[in-house]
């Protein structure tokens, strides 16, 4: 893997190009069909590789530019979920959403991003990493009408998403991301299962592996929900003792411009941190200073051969201009602090 001091990469998402999907807009449906859709999301996926390197991001992505979002899409090419069949389910314990239902056993036919992967990895030479939902935020956005235990259908997911994640192994993809914000709401399941199921997930891999819990991309379900969480956010001080003792090698975090108290890091000393510098609620692009400044707070509590610099969360939601300065101040800010620390 990369030896470059404070890599920079994205928590996920980068905004769609117009052409091929709505902007600033959440499961925003495809406006090309048939060929020229998957031409569209390779085009779109070259362009947003473009953005990463034009911004001298390190460790770069797809952007997730070929999926509609980042769980769903995922579980689209599943069996044993029925998407004519929806129900009105509370995501996270935040918001209703109308969701596809588990109807039988749940099984993978045919590998779901591998063709994606082996794309990005023939049009660039840097370090890739690659997102796949976590196996409880997968069970968060379904309705379980067949195996009726949270559990077991985590299990089943954690089985599913390791044959994906050997396969973009084998595709070349460096680092290999699991997305669990419900990490921060279920406390029990994820000590009790939720990091178990993880670790099944991530069995067999050589590559690198990292979990990413956020507080959400910035739409209002989320901002409303951070309003009725005080003024210091703890939860992660809920799983980080026994994410410390896992077996994943990366954990990515939202630090900027939210009231994480900086030093709960130290509960996972001894993980690389991906640590969230840019805020992906807001349309205020940070300057390279303020980035520089939340990475030299992290730095207290880790140790900078394992800091990673990041983005909060995904930012398919923002404008594609505000997306694309919050890249370029995620690096300035970057190169500020990697110059202080090589003097």
């Amino acid at each position: 893997m990369t030896q470059l001091l404070l890599p920079t990469s994205t928590a996920g998402s980068l905004p769609k190009p117009s052409w091929l999907a709505q902007p600033e807009t959440l499961w925003s449906p495809w406006k090309l069909e048939g060929q020229e859709l998957i031409d569209g999301k390779q085009d779109a996926l070259r362009v947003s590789l473009q953005e990463q390197q034009t911004a001298g991001i390190d460790i770069v992505s797809d952007g997730e530019q070929t999926r509609q979002h980042f769980v769903t899409t995922f579980i689209e090419h599943l069996d044993g979920v029925d998407f004519e069949q929806r129900r009105t389910v509370k995501i996270r314990d935040r918001y209703d959403a109308s969701v596809p239902s588990v109807v039988g056993a749940v099984s993978r036919q045919k590998p779901v991003f591998v063709e994606d992967a082996k794309f990005l990895r023939q049009q660039t030479d840097k370090p890739i990493k690659w997102a796949l939902p976590g196996p409880m935020t997968m069970i968060d956005t379904l309705y379980d009408g067949h195996y009726k235990s949270r559990e077991k259908l985590a299990w089943e997911f954690a089985k599913i998403l390791n044959q994906e994640a050997r396969e973009l192994e084998a595709a070349g993809v460096d680092i290999i991301q699991f997305d669990e914000p419900a990490f921060n709401v279920f406390f029990d399941e994820v000590n009790d299962w939720g990091i178990a199921a993880l670790e099944r997930a991530i069995e067999g891999l050589k590559c690198e592996t990292a979990v990413h819990i956020c507080y959400g991309y910035g739409i209002k379900a989320n901002t409303d929900w951070k309003k009725t969480l005080g003024s210091e956010w703890r939860q992660y001080e809920e799983v980080f003792p026994r994410l410390q003792q896992s077996s994943i090698d990366i954990v990515s975090l939202e630090c900027q411009n939210s009231h994480v108290p900086m030093e709960l890091i130290e509960l996972i000393r001894g993980k690389k941190v991906m640590v969230g510098a840019i805020d992906v609620a807001t349309n205020a692009i940070e300057t390279p200073e303020q980035v520089a400044d939340t990475l030299r707070k992290a730095l207290q509590f880790v140790d900078a051969d394992k800091l990673y610099p990041s983005t909060n969360c995904g930012m398919a939601p923002l404008a594609r201009a505000v997306a694309r300065g919050k890249l370029n101040a995620l690096s300035a800010g970057a190169a500020i602090v990697r110059n202080e620390l090589l003097g």
